[in-house]
Formats: C-alpha cells, sequence, structure tokens
C-alpha cells in the first residue's frame, strides 16, 4: 500500500519541476533583449563604428565591427570595418589579434590602396620600442628578450619599404627599422658573448659573423668583431685572428678591443 502513494508523490514532484521550467522558459524568452541593430545596413554599423572609434569606445567598436563583417562580409565596406577592426584592437592593447586582423586584410586584399597600413599596423604591434627614459631607469632592454616578435615586425616593415617605398608610413618605418635592426643585431652579440664565455668558440664566431653579414649598418658591429678577434684568438687561427682586427682598426680605431 505504500508504493502507490510513494509513485504519485514522485509524480506531483516532477510536475512541478515541469511547470517550473515551462515558466522559466517562457521568462526567459520575455526577458530576452531586442536586437536594435537587426534592421542596420551596412552603413549605418561603420557610421556607429567609427563614432564609437573616435570617443574611444575600442571594445565597443570591436563589437559592432564584428556584426557588420557578420552580416556583409564582402564590398567596399567590409574592407573598411577589417582595417578599422585592426586598429581598434591595436588600441585596446591585443596585439594577437591586431596581427591576425592585419594578416587576414593583407592575404584577401593584397593589392587593396590601403594594404601598406596593414603592414605598418602589423609591425607596430608587433613590437614598439621602449620609452628611452623608462628604458634608462628600469634597465629594460628588448634584444634580452623573447626576440621572435622583433624579428616578424622586421619582416612586415622590410616588406612595407619594400613593396611600397613611397607610403604614407614608409619615414616612420625606416626609423623603426633603424631601432629593430640595432635590437637585433645586439641580440646576436650577446649570444655570441654566452657562446665565448662558455668555450664554444666556432659558435660564437658564427653569431658574430651573422652581425656583420645581416646587420652590417648596426651599433654592434664593433662588438661582433671584437668577439670575433678573442675566439680566433683563442683558437689560434692566426689569419682570421689578423684580418678580423684589420677590420676593426679600418673601421673603429679607437676601439677598446685594440687594448
Amino acid at each position: 500500500m505504500l508504493i502507490p502513494s510513494v509513485l504519485n508523490s514522485q509524480r506531483g514532484i516532477w510536475s512541478g519541476v515541469l511547470l517550473f521550467a515551462v515558466m522559466l522558459t517562457s521568462g526567459c524568452a520575455i526577458l530576452e533583449e531586442k536586437d536594435e541593430t537587426a534592421g542596420w545596413t551596412a552603413e549605418q554599423f561603420l557610421s556607429v563604428g567609427q563614432k564609437q572609434m573616435a570617443s574611444g569606445d575600442w571594445v565597443g567598436a570591436i563589437d559592432t565591427y564584428k556584426k557588420l563583417l557578420g552580416r556583409f562580409p564582402y564590398g567596399r565596406i567590409a574592407e573598411q570595418a577589417q582595417l578599422d577592426s585592426a586598429y581598434a584592437y591595436f588600441k585596446n592593447s591585443e596585439p594577437a589579434l591586431t596581427v591576425a586582423a592585419a594578416d587576414r586584410f593583407i592575404q584577401m586584399h593584397p593589392t587593396h590602396p590601403n594594404v601598406d597600413y596593414a603592414f605598418y599596423l602589423k609591425g607596430l604591434a608587433l613590437f614598439e620600442p621602449p620609452d628611452s627614459l623608462f628604458d634608462s631607469l628600469s634597465g629594460y632592454n628588448p634584444a634580452n628578450n623573447d626576440i621572435g616578435p622583433v624579428r616578424e615586425a622586421f619582416v612586415a616593415y622590410q616588406e612595407l619599404i619594400s613593396r611600397f617605398p613611397d607610403s604614407r608610413y614608409a619615414p616612420d618605418t625606416r626609423r623603426r627599422l633603424i631601432y629593430i635592426i640595432n635590437v637585433l643585431a645586439t641580440h646576436e652579440v650577446e649570444v655570441a658573448r654566452y657562446y665565448y664565455a662558455m668555450g664554444a668558440d666556432v659558435a660564437a664566431v658564427n653569431r658574430a659573423r651573422s652581425v656583420l653579414e645581416t646587420y652590417r649598418t648596426s651599433s654592434a658591429v664593433e662588438d661582433a668583431l671584437g668577439i670575433m678577434i678573442k675566439a680566433y684568438a683563442r683558437m689560434g687561427l692566426e689569419e682570421l685572428h689578423s684580418d678580423a682586427l684589420r677590420v676593426l682598426k679600418l673601421n673603429y680605431p679607437d676601439s677598446t678591443y685594440l687594448n
């Protein structure tokens, strides 16, 4: 006689649960927000996105452009939205997303009249030189940190200069390249010094020589020659030692390595 009453009790519980679920679902449907952008044109999306960018609302602009591209993925306005999105990501301190957006634009629109800007923005996102004052106070040296993004920025800037030498971004790009070349060369010298200190003279010479071959205009050339001179001397390679010493004397007559 107890079993039917238990079953009836369970049926009552499940009926209540189902009723609550129906009410909750209905409530969610009632509370669901209406999409105010449902009938927007591509022009409206772009206008709102650019106003958000002008006011510094980078997150809002990113969201607006996502909706625009989701509904209008092709055409002139979509192309502008892609570029604007990359810039909004950059201003919102999201370098990885900036690079991804710039790369996507470059791949999709390699002949676009503003593709030079995509290369420039990609370089900015990959590497921004530290402030000189902060640099001196903190001892920060980009050559001692992860060099991968710096190399990628170097490639992006090099391509911009080679493909668009008259670009409006070319002058600033050339200035940035000078800094980047010095960073990369200094990194190679630091690695060469490490190898020399470890007694790996051949490895030290190879890294130092790469500075002379790849970054010959950098400020690290003198140090590279100095490491080569010391490594050749320790290996007993007199002819190579004399050649490196001659080049050092010719280009850096006051070098401390001559002492």
